[in-house]
């Protein structure tokens, strides 16, 4: 019996030692992996609430007047809880937050360090020693103004990722530099190519091809010879085509990429379309309407357009509204052009405007809208294939008025629907145009919820769905035979043009 009983004692011991020694090295294993930096088969960044859901702060941010974006901002009516300054997530780690507490995380992008003959070697910088960019520190290359200035975008977001490399605390910020590729959201080409279709285009006596042509094939070469671009096939890359012209060649080796586009009028649906691409903002060329005490009955002209009135393409409405509203009472249509005080001519007759028109042209989108909205003039757009800017968190119904262009070219029809808009409507519209007025607006600094901003914010939403077509594509590289990591190139679509 005491043999039995001390072999039973025996056996229960080493069970316990067994199961203790188990545990102890499970939780060692648990340990190691936490503490390790180590990238994981799960890419924690793309989980809800890390990244800036709404620049403007779940719709609070500050306009000019001080009134509230939040009747504009749609996707945000719940408002999140306000944490408390310092919070620290669960392992004591201090979080980014907004001015509203919540946490967000900067989008962090890696930039290419082109030679300057790509970005502000285009503004007649001279760089100095090896330096590849200017000093924003000391001195700014200032952009050319005129129409040039609706185009700049590249230059505005190009200027905020420098920013954030001397900034004092770059985790308020929306978005951020890397120097490592691996740690980026996004990889972003810095070529001002809407500067260099504006400038050099035209193919100079002595040469064979325009520089923009020769700029366009360096970049491609450069581009696709990259590990970052060969490691997605560029779907993690940012191209700045704002300008409609700008990278007509480039365009065709380097669709994969997300576009900076002002509108999807001269790209086929394959290559370019809202679900891959981002539609930013025109800068407006007039000047804005700062302290605006107009009302109604002030603003003595009932619809203004000034502008081209012939037009190719989809512009053909622009001569037969013209022929329809032409003697209208309380209409302002005539041409117009940058010449002869254009523009200070456009301003006043903007600010003392009801309703400005924004009709389509040689493409579906025009500055006119953002000039309508710097000046608060309720904007009436007749474009059927428009695509507007930040239109996922922008209810523009609140503040535009719509017309489809078969409507619009009736007779009557649309004098007759601006003039059955009363003082009260107009009212609310002009409130909202005040509101959302800053988002708009391009800022060095950049400020919170201002146009930089906002193309950052509509950049984020794409991380995930970019992520997922990279991964997606990877699932069959191991049975791939003879073919490196990554993806060299994309095939283009059968139907490109």
């Amino acid at each position: 019996m005491v043999e039995k009983h001390g072999s039973s004692i025996a056996r229960k011991s080493l069970f316990c030692l067994f199961l203790t020694t188990t545990m102890l090295f499970l939780l060692s294993w648990l340990f190691v992996l936490r503490s390790t930096g180590r990238p994981t088969i799960l890419d924690h960044k793309l989980l809800p609430d890390q990244k800036l859901v709404t620049v403007t702060n779940n719709g609070n941010s500050e306009s000019s007047n001080g009134s509230s974006s939040k009747a504009i901002l749609t996707n945000n009516e719940e408002e999140l809880p306000k944490r408390e300054e310092g919070f620290q997530d669960k392992d004591g780690a201090a979080m980014s937050m907004n001015c509203n507490g919540n946490v967000r995380e900067p989008l962090k992008i890696f930039m290419y360090d082109l030679d300057p003959e790509f970005h502000f070697g285009l503004l007649d910088w001279k760089p100095q020693g090896d330096s590849l960019w200017p000093d924003i520190r000391t001195s700014i290359p200032s952009y050319p103004g005129g129409l040039n200035l609706q185009h700049s975008i590249e230059y505005w977001l190009t200027l905020d990722l420098l920013a954030s490399e001397i900034s004092d605390n770059a985790n308020n910020r929306v978005a951020i530099r890397v120097q490592n590729s691996s740690e980026a959201d996004l990889i972003f080409v810095p070529f001002f190519s809407s500067l260099s279709y504006n400038r050099f285009s035209k193919v100079n006596p002595h040469e064979k091809r325009s520089r923009n042509k020769v700029l366009q094939a360096k970049l491609v070469k450069f581009v696709t010879a990259q590990k970052e671009w060969k490691r997605s096939g560029g779907r993690d890359h940012i191209i700045l085509a704002h300008h409609p012209n700008s990278m007509l060649n480039a365009r065709m080796q380097l669709w994969p990429a997300v576009f900076i586009l002002a509108d999807f009028g001269r790209y086929p649906l394959n290559i370019a379309n809202v679900d891959k691409d981002v539609i930013a903002p025109y800068k407006h060329v007039i000047k804005s309407y700062v302290n605006d005490t107009s009302d109604f009955d002030s603003r003595k002209t009932l619809l203004f357009f000034q502008g081209a009135i012939y037009r190719k393409d989809g512009g053909y409405a622009r001569q037969e509204l013209y022929y329809l509203l032409r003697d209208e009472k309380d209409v302002h249509f005539s041409f117009g052009s940058i010449k002869n005080d254009g523009v200070n001519k456009a301003s006043q007759g903007m600010h003392s405007s009801k309703f400005c028109l924004n009709i389509a042209g040689d493409t579906p989108s025009s500055n006119r809208l953002f000039d309508a909205i710097a000046s608060h003039c309720v904007p009436v757009i007749i474009s059927d294939d428009i695509e507007l800017p930040f239109e996922d968190v922008l209810d523009y119904s609140k503040f535009c008025i719509f017309v489809r262009t078969s409507d619009a070219i009736k007779e009557k029809f649309l004098i007759n629907l601006i003039r059955s808009i009363k003082k009260e409507q107009w009212t609310r519209m002009w409130e909202k145009l005040k509101e959302v007025e800053p988002l708009f607006e391009f800022h060095y600094p950049s400020k919170e919820g201002d146009a930089v901003h906002m193309i950052w914010q509509s950049l984020a939403h794409k991380v995930s769905a970019i992520k997922m077509k990279i991964n997606k594509s990877r699932r069959y590289s191991m049975s791939v035979p003879h073919r490196e990591k990554g993806l060299r190139t994309i095939p283009a679509p059968k139907n490109f043009w």
